[in-house]
């Protein structure tokens, strides 16, 4: 017996992805769970900026984006910015749903869409990384929520430059045009999911073109949310 329960340990036991430490057969070891900086509870409801007494941000106040509010989990810092990243460039698809099952530990209680979107690829940038972290990430939730999942009707018909590459101010203009939707969504509510949310001009886009095809409501789920000095 005791030789039996030591193979069953030795089987679930992993290193914690990052500081290595043994856990029981999670990603993430306690201390490293714990050091994961959360959003703050006190932030836009529309953007998830962090505001005094959770109130709707300036910038939301003066120029409203197409969505109407924004979940996130985790601020896009160290060390859940690592995370992301390895994801994103590092193949690590494993911690797709780690992610997405702590984003929907955080929408526990929060209305359900009728139908989830993930942030689209183009396809040369789909072939070239052989994957969207976005999809691995909406899979996981519409399963785990019980939710429609759209793959195919919503696409990125421009190939962009890459946001990240770009100033603030350019990300809005880069992004222009840059989707199509197939969908009749009159009356839907719709989640879009993304890993990171940084200055919103992509997933505010996205909104858009979501919202003239009838959307009625607009979410958008990241798992990050960059916030900004």
């Amino acid at each position: 017996m005791n030789n039996c329960m030591q193979f069953m340990q030795k089987r679930v036991a992993q290193p914690c992805f990052l500081c290595g430490a043994r856990t029981q057969g999670t990603l993430l070891c306690p201390g490293c769970a714990g050091d994961l900086p959360r959003v703050p509870a006190e932030c836009c409801p529309v953007c998830a900026l962090p505001t005094l007494a959770g109130a709707v941000c300036g910038a939301c106040l003066k120029h409203p984006p197409a969505f109407d509010r924004t979940v996130s989990v985790y601020q896009y810092a160290f060390p859940a910015s690592v995370l992301v990243q390895q994801l994103k460039y590092g193949d690590e698809l494993a911690l797709a749903p780690w992610l997405a099952d702590r984003l929907v530990e955080t929408l526990a209680g929060a209305d359900r869409p009728d139908l989830i979107i993930p942030m689209p690829l183009h396809e040369n940038r789909l072939k070239e990384r052989g994957f969207n972290q976005a999809a691995l990430l909406a899979k996981r939730l519409s399963n785990q929520l019980d939710v429609a999942l759209d793959l195919r009707n919503t696409r990125r018909v421009r190939d962009t430059r890459p946001q990240v590459e770009l100033p603030l101010k350019h990300r809005r203009g880069n992004m222009r045009n840059a989707f199509a939707c197939d969908l009749d969504l009159t009356g839907k509510h719709v989640a879009l999911v993304d890993d990171v949310m940084t200055s919103g001009a992509s997933l505010n886009e996205l909104a858009k073109v979501v919202k003239r095809a009838g959307a009625a409501e607009v979410s958008v789920w990241v798992i990050t949310r960059a916030v900004r000095d």
